[in-house]
């Protein structure tokens, strides 16, 4: 039977997949010991500082903070824009039809790949912001729009303005043309798969093979770790949180060490095991599990609110997209901008390099416009869909008076958010506990990804140790447990530290901009001369 060709676009039968797929001698280079080095040094002198000196290295990363996000904020957004617009550019061409790593068939099906994508990018962040972002917005009217909060004319605004920070630009930087680049160094060119092949058409070889290249992949993981290691501790605080509140458990730093403890055994075993075993097994529950919650509040909730709610807010993004993309500290308020827009902007830039390596890892066999439109447009529209879904329902409740969260949310206190919302919705308690696992399991998610990418950087291969798994693993959660400990927000700090790290991540993303349509076009060139 002949498929019809929207489908086509994206089935593939998969082939049988193990976790090594290098393509030759070249990429098996052996640890990187001096990154791996300078990365394990971040984290000893960052936790080192933090306890003997926490308020000043508070005030230090702060000051920073601010000054990055009023000075190169617009730097931030253009980059990501641009990345944005030239990977819609490369995927509609001729070379979209290129395929990844110069094989026929997908290591991955199309579920599974689609569930490990989803999983992955913004996963724990964009469940843990779902349900009360959209709520503070409609509360405390964004600077793009002029509504009066807390009214009707408040809600697509709202919405709009939450599709803004995790939407096409923020999918985009995180693996259309940044793994482009690196499934051409690495698959068509032998090279190892680490952030320094970002740089091959910038800067001499020789440079990139010495301490330059490892300080630059020390520098991109360095920015993982603070990335993910902050989910892990917020999660920490909301799961435990959400336990006291429905079943009683006692509330506290004991509780929340155990909560990491456990978290960190599940995405441990799972990036031990690899991608073809834990970590798709865990994204692809999670993504059912998904799929089930919003199933339940779509039918049982509010659902021609919802329906009208998303249909006004992306009809709102799109319209006001590059008045909300482009907002300026000269004009918008400053402090709104850094918390918000630049905050999420450099997050999302700080993970650029290594979700590029594991986008190009799982992504082998499919064709340069499947990447390209799943990552950077078919994802984001799920995101959509979840946020309108959680946040929707959210606002919903807030306009009926079904709870008011004016209060947490002026505190920044989403778990809160996440909680009451998540109580209101269709099945009370169970939806609430489901909610939590959820959000749970999206953090894991994250973490093994992320623990597999940064052994492959320091592997310099895709079949990294399974040790060195292991290793930053265990690493990022004895981190986030430690901050715990010692309290003060040193896990705040820690978010912060990630716009600082933007700053050097994004000039080894820039190249990205031209590098990675001449890799389409190299792929595509390569692959008609040998067919």
């Amino acid at each position: 039977m002949r498929m019809m060709p929207a489908l086509q676009l994206f089935y593939r039968p998969a082939l049988p997949m193990s976790d090594s797929s290098s393509p030759g001698p070249r990429d098996n280079p052996g640890l990187d010991r001096l990154s791996i080095g300078a990365s394990l040094g971040f984290v000893v002198v960052f936790l080192v500082a933090t306890a003997l000196a926490g308020p000043k290295i508070a005030d230090f990363i702060a000051a920073g903070f601010t000054w990055t996000a009023v000075n190169l904020g617009s730097v931030f957004e253009w980059l990501l824009i641009a990345t944005f617009v030239i990977a819609l550019g490369v995927a509609a061409g001729p070379a979209g039809s290129a395929r990844i790593g110069g094989i026929e068939r997908p290591e991955l099906g199309t579920f599974q790949w689609l569930s490990i994508i989803l999983c992955t990018l913004l996963a724990g962040g964009g469940v843990f912001f779902a349900a009360g972002e959209p709520v503070y917005h409609y509360l405390n009217t964004p600077p793009a729009f002029d509504n009066a909060p807390g009214t009707p004319e408040a809600v697509p605004h709202a919405l709009a303005q939450s599709f803004m920070h995790w939407g096409f630009l923020a999918w985009a930087i995180l693996g259309a043309l940044t793994a482009l680049v690196l499934a051409r160094a690495h698959y068509d060119l032998g090279q190892p798969l680490r952030p320094r092949a970002l740089l091959m058409d910038t800067l001499p070889k020789r440079w990139l093979a010495g301490p330059l290249g490892s300080l630059v992949d020390a520098i991109c993981v360095i920015a993982v770790v603070a990335g993910t290691v902050g989910p892990i501790g917020f999660l920490a605080t909301q799961v435990g949180y959400g336990l006291h509140v429905l079943v009683g458990t006692p509330e506290g730093l004991a509780t929340q060490l155990v909560i990491v403890a456990l978290l960190g055994l599940v995405y441990v075993t799972s990036a031990v095991t690899g991608i073809t075993r834990g970590i798709q097994w865990l994204s692809r529950f999670n993504v059912i599990l998904a799929l089930v919650i919003a199933g339940v509040v779509f039918v049982f909730g509010p659902t021609r609110f919802l329906i009208q709610a998303w249909s006004e807010s992306f009809g709102a993004y799109l319209s006001g997209f590059f008045t909300m993309a482009t907002q300026s500290t000269l004009t918008a308020s400053p402090g709104w901008l850094k918390w918000w827009t630049i905050f999420f902007f450099a997050w999302f830039i700080g993970y650029g390099p290594l979700m590029a390596i594991f986008v190009a890892r799982i992504s082998r066999g499919r064709t340069v416009r499947q990447m390209i439109v799943s990552v950077a447009v078919l994802a984001p529209l799920i995101t959509t869909a979840w946020f309108t879904l959680l946040g929707g329902s959210g606002i919903h409740g807030q306009m009926t008076g079904a709870f008011d969260l004016t209060q947490p949310l002026a505190a920044f206190k989403f778990d809160v958010a996440t909680l009451t919302v998540a109580q209101s919705l269709p099945g009370g308690t169970i939806t609430a506990l489901a909610v939590l696992v959820l959000t749970a399991i999206f953090v894991a998610t994250t973490g093994d990804s992320m623990s597999y990418a940064i052994s492959v950087v320091g592997a310099g291969h895709d079949n990294p140790p399974t040790w060195l798994r292991a290793f930053w693993g265990i690493l990022m959660a004895l981190m986030a447990a430690a901050l715990l400990i010692l309290g003060d927000g040193g896990i705040g700090v820690l978010q912060q530290f990630i716009v600082l790290t933007a700053i050097p991540v994004s000039l080894v993303l820039l190249p990205s901009l031209w590098a990675g349509p001449r890799a389409a076009m190299a792929m595509a060139r390569d692959q008609k001369a040998a067919g």
